[in-house]
């Protein structure tokens, strides 16, 4: 595990000197049960998830981190508070970005079609409470919010070539969570784009596929800004594209068109992060070293989550933090989440 627990960065004082910066993202599964209890359980420091998780992100030492499933509050008080707990573990990410999300959102209709309205299946995005689940990004680098752009609220309808069910309403946003871009600010005044974004997985619905097309679109919304089919302009180059796609490209359920053209797109270029543990994965097909989450059979191991940096940065490194049984750290990893956190270090001029 030397290259994950080696320092992220190396600095120089001369002209053309490059620094490398580690991007990471990481469904660390921060949710509870209602507003407010994630906030207790962080403050109160005798939850061991909490702890699990604030072990594996201090043993990463991302630069940049996309943390999801994470409870969102207004003023993002739980993800200070968390920063407050990393920062004692020797990582300081003092910058912090994250809007209102989907999920919670109530919508007043009966999405999921069963009689009721006001569940978690008729929020705009599923979630037993407004911001439940939410995502953050946390940096070392200052975020410029002023320059961000937030898609969240875009409707699913609005998506050139989307494929909603019949009878999806009109009011229905395409993000279960959210869709951003989000400028970070390098030293010397050049900036990175983070493009971030959690899809709903591709299951948990009926035979109308809602969640399985939702989750395609998703995706499908990046492929639809990079080529200017959007309003929006397509953003400035370079970028860093980052979430959780919910969806393996070869293995388990959901529909894999638009989430394996992210993957072939001449502008994006994909590290393919591998991990160390040498899990088994009986009954799939892709790559066990690919994968970035282990669920109860008969699912397995899966790769939910991916980096893809634009095509002219150059990556110098990339793993999946998921260490060997024999490894320190090997507990904390299987306490903290499902998923495993992944990074990619890349070298910006």
């Amino acid at each position: 595990m030397r290259l994950v627990l080696a320092a992220a960065l190396t600095l120089g004082a001369g002209a053309g000197v490059a620094e490398t910066l580690r991007v990471a993202v990481y469904d660390a599964e921060l949710e509870r049960r209602g507003p407010g209890l994630l906030l207790q359980d962080i403050r109160r420091g005798e939850d061991a998830q909490v702890a699990a998780v604030v072990q594996v992100i201090a043993a990463a030492r991302p630069d940049v981190l996309l943390l999801l499933g994470m409870d969102h509050d207004l003023d993002l008080v739980a993800a200070g508070a968390l920063a407050d707990r990393l920062a004692q573990a020797g990582l300081t990410l003092p910058y912090r970005f994250g809007p209102r999300p989907n999920t919670g959102i109530a919508t007043g209709l009966d999405l999921d079609g069963d009689g009721r309205r006001g569940g978690a299946r008729d929020a705009q995005g599923y979630g037993p409470f407004a911001g439940a689940g939410g995502m953050v990004l946390m940096s070392r680098l200052p975020l410029r919010a002023a320059g961000a752009r937030d898609f969240t609220e875009m409707l699913w309808a609005d998506l050139p070539g989307q494929i909603a069910p019949p009878g999806t309403p009109p009011e229905q946003r395409l993000s279960t969570t959210g869709h951003w871009e989000v400028p970070l600010d390098l030293p010397g005044g050049t900036s990175l784009r983070i493009l971030a974004w959690h899809a709903t997985p591709p299951v948990f619905d009926g035979p109308e596929d809602r969640n399985g097309r939702r989750n395609h679109d998703e995706a499908a919304f990046w492929l639809r800004l990079l080529a200017g089919d959007l309003p929006e302009p397509p953003p400035e180059t370079p970028f860093v594209l980052l979430g959780g796609a919910n969806l393996d490209p070869a293995d388990g359920e959901g529909r894999r068109d638009a989430l394996a053209a992210l993957l072939a797109l001449p502008a994006l270029q994909d590290p393919a992060p591998r991990g160390t543990s040498g899990h088994s994965d009986p009954g799939q097909t892709g790559d066990p070293a690919l994968d970035t989450a282990l669920f109860a059979a008969p699912v397995g191991g899966l790769r939910t989550e991916v980096i893809l940096p634009s095509v002219d940065l150059r990556v110098s490194g990339a793993g999946v933090l998921w260490p060997p049984e024999t490894d320190p750290l090997a507990a904390a990893v299987a306490a903290a989440s499902r998923h495993r956190l992944v990074w990619v270090d890349i070298v910006v001029p």
